[in-house]
């Protein structure tokens, strides 16, 4: 995760760890969060042909996405402005 994230969970929310790690199993399930629908039909084929994963979630207003790089190397939590 990057720092704007934890600086969000930190001052919004009262149970970090909880967050991040349901926000990971959504994501890890194919739950995308609020992609839109041509962002989720390009996540359901990344799924078969290895391309990338964004999902969207909000939390307390804020926006975070949740990205897997294609080759599944890494997964990361940021904020859009930290794109």
């Amino acid at each position: 995760m990057t720092n704007g994230v934890q600086m969000l969970l930190d001052e919004k929310t009262l149970v970090p760890k909880y967050i991040t790690d349901y926000l990971i199993n959504r994501h890890v399930s194919g739950d995308w969060g609020g992609v839109g629908a041509e962002d989720s039909a390009m996540n359901d084929a990344a799924v078969k042909n290895g391309d990338r994963l964004l999902s969207s979630y909000t939390i307390s207003g804020e926006k975070v996405w949740v990205i897997t790089e294609a080759d599944r190397s890494s997964t990361t939590m940021l904020l859009p402005s930290e794109y």
